[in-house]
């Protein structure tokens, strides 16, 4: 059973702890789950690329969704013995194509809506930046595995050096210093439960003012990648 959080903060996993026992006990492996996940994030998608609140609302419920089942897929993962280099991958990619898809179509809606081609350009800057982070990524996993490889002397260290470190998760450390904590609040706490502000938004009918700051978070968000140990504060 997966670990009650003991902080407010991310809110998702307050939910996701609660969902992962009952879908452990469905006949679904951890890839459906992703995959479930990534269905769900691509009708976001099209619900933003519609005029009218009800579709923006429909779509933060879709983005949710989407969040919860990407916390609980891991969560299954483990509980089932599925930790695979292939669940790893497709957990990633199924993150960069629902953001990426998430922010370029919110641009294409709000430009139809308003008749103006700038938030529109202001989605694909934002997805540009959800691409980059998500290559810098891939890197930096290509760089550990080939460290770990190295590094291995006999073959239960080389079976353990193939697989990414998120597999086997341990407890991250708490972030010190003021530099450590602002990334760990943008990066992991923000990013978490985006999917409120998203729905929070669309309640309000101001979906819109994620593309500016899309836009500009975006690329924040992988240059942060680069500052050392970036990557393991996680929630």
């Amino acid at each position: 059973m997966a670990d009650a959080p003991d902080t407010l903060f991310p809110l998702i996993r307050h939910l996701s702890v609660r969902l992962t026992p009952l879908l452990a006990r469905l006949p679904v492996s951890a890839n459906q789950i992703t995959l479930a996940s990534l269905v769900l994030g691509l009708g976001c998608a099209w619900a933003m690329t519609q005029q009218g609140t009800a579709m923006a609302l429909t779509g933060g419920v879709m983005l949710v969704l989407c969040y919860l089942l990407d916390n609980c897929d891991g969560e299954i993962a483990r509980m089932k013995d599925q930790c695979t280099v292939f669940g790893a991958f497709f957990d990633t990619f199924v993150d960069w194509i629902v953001h990426a898809a998430f922010f370029a179509a919110l641009g294409a809606g709000v430009a139809a809506t308003i008749g103006n081609d700038l938030w529109l350009w202001l989605g694909w800057i934002a997805a540009a930046g959800c691409t980059i982070n998500y290559g810098i990524g891939l890197v930096d996993d290509w760089r550990q595995s080939r460290v770990g490889a190295g590094s291995a002397n006999d073959s239960a260290g080389r079976a353990a050096a193939e697989q990414p470190s998120r597999l086997t998760p341990s407890p991250p450390p708490r972030p010190r210093g003021w530099v450590q904590g602002a990334v760990y609040i943008f990066r992991e706490l923000f990013r978490a439960d985006f999917c409120f502000m998203v729905l929070g938004l669309a309640f309000f009918d101001a979906l819109w003012l994620l593309l500016p700051l899309g836009a500009v978070g975006a690329q924040a968000f992988w240059a942060m990648q680069l500052i050392k140990g970036a990557r393991d504060y996680h929630v």
